[in-house]
């Protein structure tokens, strides 16, 4: 075992988490650890079956004396997100996670950690594997691909599952119960370019950097700067002011990820090049201001560059920049039921400049399905009238909150009687599991919950040890309760 892990309770969980960490299981790479649970499943004595996306689903009988129980299933996705720090020597394809331990909290040496889903799912084996749990009937759904686009979940076969309550194991609040979520889909638009040959400039590269980013979802309503909003902005300046060609414009780095870095190569007349620094300096300066201590690490700075062989015609030049600075991007609606929660929200993602192909992707979620699909055509609108063409894609649903549903009391009960007092109840401006497979089992009763997990998706990814312990007794006792 590692020694990082060594001695830690409980031992059935962490000493799968130990395995799970030394099998590489980058997004669509998850073959290895879909073997070593269908290996435990055979050994076990288990009935097991992949379906055509790669997920796999395993029965276990009940604990004798529990077979009337209702049937419950335990889910987890077995992949995870591969980031690791700049300088940091390691392979996901085929290096082990080097896991540390830091008092309270477990973590990675440089690179993420693997604990979402990496702990849910050595739960649901220790859970597998256990002797000692009065349960009823189980099953248990391993999905592929959740982190890249909820893949697995949107290829999850109806028919398949028995259960009536859906165990999610992918929570990261430890003393939370998550029972909602929403739905999102992805508005992609592009324009065909006319390139002329580069002038007699000189050319630039402006970059916009150091921001925080985040999660397009949980973090949508921190007032976070969008470095493509602001690299919009500042093109659209040096448009209005000064005689500027643009070659190319980038950034961003996924759909579901609110972007941190952009950047633009543009030519201009070299003794107008005090003026165009003066210029990105002012907007720099607007938009720290602007943004205060919600993004204050924001940087827009201005370098020598490579002359380019072409660029982009004056008018799609001009359209395309004014789209960027307008797209709406963040919170449309807050929810009139659950305080603090986003209800829809709109994603500027990411723009890319392909030869004579503009491209800009967003997203849009909401836990209301017309909601989103508004947001949508909202969305849609601007881009056509910028003269771009648009395509929606990737669509998929919400789950709508029921707190007084059969499961919610069950294990809010539970909850009370372990820790002394019931669960806060939260829903997930993100998509989930849930909801994607949910969709498929309807009167299939959900909710998710989990350790505390701390910056996932990220190399300060980390899970507290103690947390871990408590949710491993409580998904015993719920177990033993349903």
């Amino acid at each position: 075992m590692i020694p990082a892990l060594a001695n830690l309770e409980p031992e059935p969980l962490w000493k799968h988490f130990d395995r799970l960490a030394a099998i590489p299981r980058a997004s669509t790479k998850e073959a290895a650890a879909r073997d070593y649970i269908r290996t435990l499943a055979t050994k076990l004595g288990l009935d097991s079956m992949q379906d055509d996306a790669g997920n796999l689903v395993v029965r276990k009988p009940a604990r004798p004396g529990r077979e009337g129980a209702p049937m419950a299933l335990l889910q987890g996705h077995l992949d995870m997100v591969c980031e690791k720090n700049e300088g940091t020597a390691h392979n996901f394809d085929t290096d082990p996670i080097k896991v540390v331990r830091d008092g309270d909290w477990l973590k990675a040496d440089g690179t993420t950690l693997g604990s979402d889903n990496g702990i849910g799912v050595a739960a649901a084996l220790a859970v597998m594997e256990s002797t000692d749990i009065a349960h009823g009937p189980l099953e248990f759904a391993f999905t592929i691909d959740e982190e890249s686009g909820l893949t697995g979940a949107a290829e999850f076969p109806g028919g398949v599952l028995k259960s009536k309550y859906f165990l999610n194991l992918d929570n990261e609040e430890k003393g939370t119960l998550c029972i909602g979520c929403s739905g999102g889909i992805k508005t992609t638009a592009r324009r065909k370019v006319r390139l002329h040959p580069a002038g007699a400039g000189s050319a630039w590269r402006i970059k916009v950097s150091g921001l925080k980013g985040g999660h397009s979802g949980v973090d949508i309503h921190q007032g976070r700067g969008n470095a493509l909003r602001i690299m919009g902005g500042v093109l659209q300046t040096l448009l209005d002011r000064l005689p500027v060609e643009i070659a190319e414009i980038n950034g961003g780095s996924a759909q579901n990820a609110i972007p941190r870095e952009a950047a633009a190569l543009v030519l201009a007349d070299p003794s107008r090049e005090s003026e165009l620094k003066s210029l990105v300096a002012t907007a720099e300066a607007g938009y720290k201001t602007a943004l205060g201590g919600f993004d204050s690490g924001l940087q827009i700075t201005v370098e020598k560059a490579e002359r380019p062989g072409k660029v982009l015609d004056a008018t799609d030049a001009t359209q395309t920049v004014a789209l960027l600075a307008s797209l709406h991007h963040g919170v449309i609606a807050m929810s009139p039921d659950v305080p603090g929660l986003v209800q829809t929200s709109t994603n500027l993602a990411t723009v890319t400049t392909k030869g004579d192909v503009v491209e800009i992707v967003t997203s849009q979620r909401s836990a209301i399905e017309s909601s989103m699909l508004a947001a949508a055509r909202m969305v849609a609108t601007v881009c056509a009238l910028a003269g771009f063409e648009v395509e929606h894609a990737g669509k998929y649903p919400g789950w709508k909150p029921d707190p007084n549903s059969d499961i919610v009391r069950k294990l809010q009960e539970v909850h009370k009687k372990l820790f002394g007092e019931p669960a806060k109840l939260i829903a997930m401006h993100a998509g989930l599991e849930c909801g994607v497979i949910g969709e498929k089992y309807p009167g299939m009763q959900m909710v998710s919950f989990g350790p505390t997990i701390v910056d996932p998706h990220s190399p300060n990814e980390r899970v507290q040890i103690s947390s871990v312990e408590s949710f491993w007794n409580y998904l015993k006792m719920v177990l033993e309760n349903l």
